[in-house]
C-alpha cells in the first residue's frame, strides 16, 4: 500500500511565520507632565500664601485679559492658521503618552525579518505585514517591497522622518515665540494699570493698592511664558527626539533588510541604538550600509 503524496506549496507561496513578539510600553496619561504641573502650581500657591497676601488680590481680570488675549493675538499674527491648530493639538496630546515599543524586542523583530528575507526573498514578508508591531516599521517594509534601489528607499524614509521632525519643530517654535512675547505683554498690562492708578493721584491709599494690582499683569505674563508655553515647547522637542531615534533605528534596520545583510551584522548595527541616550537629538545624516557581500 503506497502512501498518498502530500500537496506541496508552490515555490512562490512560502509560509510566513509569526515574527517574535514585541513588548510595548502601554500608553495613557503622562504622569511626569501632570506631576510637574502639580509641583509648579503648589509651589506658586505656597509662595503666595507665605507672603500673607490674600489670593483674591492676585486675581485681576483686566490684566489676565490683556496678557492672554495679547499673547493669542501675537500667535495669530506670527503663525498661519493651519500651523496654529497643529500646535494646539500637539499641546493637548502632551497629556497622553503614546504606546512605545521595547527597542530590544524591535531589534529582534528586524533581525528576524533580515533572516527571513535572506532565505526567502523580499516577497516572503508581504503576507505578514499586518502582523508588524510598529506602524513606521510596517510603512518602511512596504516601501522596501516597492523600491528598486537602495538610494530610492533611503531617500523615501529620510523624507518621512524629516517631515515628522519638521512638524514637531514648527509646533515648538510657535510656543517659543509666544513665550517670548508673553512677559512683554504683561509689562504692557502693568503700564495700563499704572496709568489708571495715576488718574487717582489724590488718594494715596488708592495709589498704593493700585500699583500692587497693576503688577499682577507682569506676573501673568511671566507665569504664562515660564510655566506653560516654554515648558510645552521643550516637551514637544523631547518627544520628537525620542521618536526620531526610534525611526532612525527602524530606517537603519529596513535598509539592512533591503540589502540582504547577514542577521548578525544587522544586530551589530542596531545595537548601537540601544546604548544611545534616549532623548539625544542628533542630525539626520545619510545611512551607510555595509556591502552586501560582507560576512561575519
Amino acid at each position: 500500500m503506497t502512501a498518498t503524496p502530500q500537496p506541496t506549496a508552490p515555490p512562490n507561496a512560502l509560509e510566513f511565520r509569526q515574527p517574535p513578539a514585541s513588548r510595548t510600553r502601554p500608553g495613557g496619561l503622562d504622569i511626569g507632565l501632570v506631576a510637574g504641573i502639580a509641583v509648579a502650581s503648589l509651589a506658586l500657591a505656597a509662595g503666595i500664601a507665605l507672603t500673607g497676601v490674600s489670593a483674591h488680590y492676585f486675581f485681576q481680570p483686566t490684566g489676565m485679559l490683556i496678557v492672554v488675549g495679547g499673547t493669542l493675538g501675537v500667535m495669530l499674527i506670527t503663525t498661519p492658521p493651519a500651523a496654529l491648530l497643529h500646535t494646539l493639538r500637539r499641546m493637548l496630546h502632551l497629556f497622553s503618552r503614546e504606546a512605545s515599543p521595547n527597542r530590544q524586542d524591535l531589534t529582534d523583530e528586524i533581525v528576524w525579518y533580515a533572516r527571513t528575507v535572506r532565505m526567502k526573498g523580499m516577497s516572503a514578508m508581504e503576507a505578514g505585514l499586518d502582523r508588524v508591531s510598529h506602524s513606521f516599521l510596517r510603512e518602511a517594509l512596504l516601501l522596501a517591497l516597492d523600491a528598486k534601489e537602495h538610494i530610492e528607499l533611503q531617500s523615501a524614509l529620510e523624507n518621512r522622518i524629516r517631515l515628522c521632525e519638521r512638524q514637531s519643530e514648527t509646533a515648538a517654535k510657535v510656543l517659543e515665540v509666544a513665550g517670548g512675547f508673553a512677559p512683554t505683554i504683561g509689562v504692557i498690562g502693568t503700564v495700563v494699570g499704572l496709568i489708571d492708578v495715576l488718574r487717582q493721584f489724590s488718594s494715596m491709599a488708592a495709589i498704593a493698592s493700585g500699583v500692587g494690582a497693576a503688577f499682577t499683569s507682569t506676573i501673568y505674563g511671566l507665569a504664562l511664558a515660564n510655566l506653560v508655553l516654554l515648558p510645552a515647547a521643550h516637551r514637544i522637542r523631547a518627544r520628537a527626539a525620542e521618536t526620531f531615534e526610534l525611526q532612525e533605528l527602524i530606517m537603519e534596520g529596513v535598509l539592512c533588510v533591503f540589502d540582504g545583510m547577514y542577521s548578525k551584522l544587522v544586530r551589530q548595527r542596531l545595537d548601537s541604538f540601544l546604548t544611545a541616550a534616549p532623548f539625544e537629538a542628533r542630525s539626520l545624516s545619510p545611512v551607510q550600509t555595509a556591502p552586501q557581500t560582507g560576512q561575519l
